[in-house]
């Protein structure tokens, strides 16, 4: 009888230090598991990422999956109009970065040496279709492939899926998803992993992951191309915004702002759709690095 009721009395509290453990866990805190992790919708600037220049974040250095030290820059684009009070030294380029009035480079010889698939996951809240979401990367993709002979970006990988932007080191995945950017006035969010300082042939870039801000935009079709007009201002074209984040993707970086007309100028707005078609800085630009 005694052992039969040390044993309930044991059930007993092993149940309520389960229950207990489960209540901690659900509680948020700094022990949780960041929400990037957790599915990779979230995508938060990190703690530790420096901004060098308006927009541009350096996240440090890590080893990818080789085992080699590579260096990580986060892109983040904001809304035109945005006030945005960046904490950073002046200066242009990164790593010996080669800029013009209407182009950069994130630096010197830092570019794809292997044409790269990518992942994509076209979820999203906005009604946009699997295959006008999966056409239009591709479309995107191609307006920097189509200007030089070396192909960047190959196709889309069908058997590996998304899990998160990769704030921390690179995971050998160039992934395309739509998600919560957490830092306000924030259009997307593109994430370039790779060799940028020594001699620039042995530079090269290992990783992207470019990040579209879900809750706060309505994602589209904005109406036909216009160098000049704003289609639909209730809508962000993902044909727009996609063509400027996929030239981080590529090697690209922001040019002056007084490059208001070219893909890759660090501000976009609702209607607009010049930036489906690269500019003239564009184009040098991408042909200069891929030469």
């Amino acid at each position: 009888m005694m052992k039969k009721q040390v044993f309930i009395a044991t059930l007993v509290i092993l149940s309520i230090t389960a229950l207990i453990s489960m209540f901690v866990m659900a509680q948020p805190g700094k022990d949780r598991v960041p929400a990037e992790t957790q599915g990779g919708a979230t995508v938060v600037v990190p703690p530790h990422a420096v901004e060098i220049a308006p927009g541009i974040f350096n996240l440090g250095t890590a080893r990818d999956v080789d085992g080699k030290i590579v260096e990580g820059y986060m892109f983040i684009d904001y809304k035109k109009g945005f006030s945005h009070k960046p904490n950073h030294k002046p200066g242009n380029g990164i790593n010996g970065g080669t800029t013009s009035t209407c182009f950069a480079f994130l630096a010197k010889g830092a570019k794809w040496k292997n044409t790269e698939p990518y992942v994509l996951d076209i979820t999203n809240s906005d009604g946009m279709t699997d295959a006008f979401v999966d056409s239009v990367t591709a479309a995107s993709l191609d307006a920097w492939d189509s200007q030089v002979a070396f192909e960047i970006f190959g196709n889309r990988n069908l058997s590996s899926v998304v899990d998160g932007a990769d704030t921390e080191a690179p995971d050998n995945k160039n992934e395309i998803f739509f998600g919560n950017i957490t830092e306000p006035g924030v259009i997307a969010v593109t994430i370039v992993w790779g060799i940028f300082s020594g001699p620039p042939s042995i530079r090269k870039l290992v990783e992207f992951d470019a990040v579209f801000d879900d809750p706060d935009f309505l994602w589209g079709d904005a109406g036909p191309t216009s160098e000049t007009s704003l289609g639909n201002t209730s809508i962000m074209d993902y044909n727009n915004i996609a063509v400027h984040e996929f030239g981080h993707g590529a090697g690209m970086s922001h040019p002056s702002d007084s490059c208001t007309e070219e893909s890759e100028y660090r501000f976009a707005q609702e209607g607009e759709t010049k930036k489906r078609t690269l500019n003239a800085g564009d184009i040098d630009g991408v042909k200069k690095l891929y030469g």
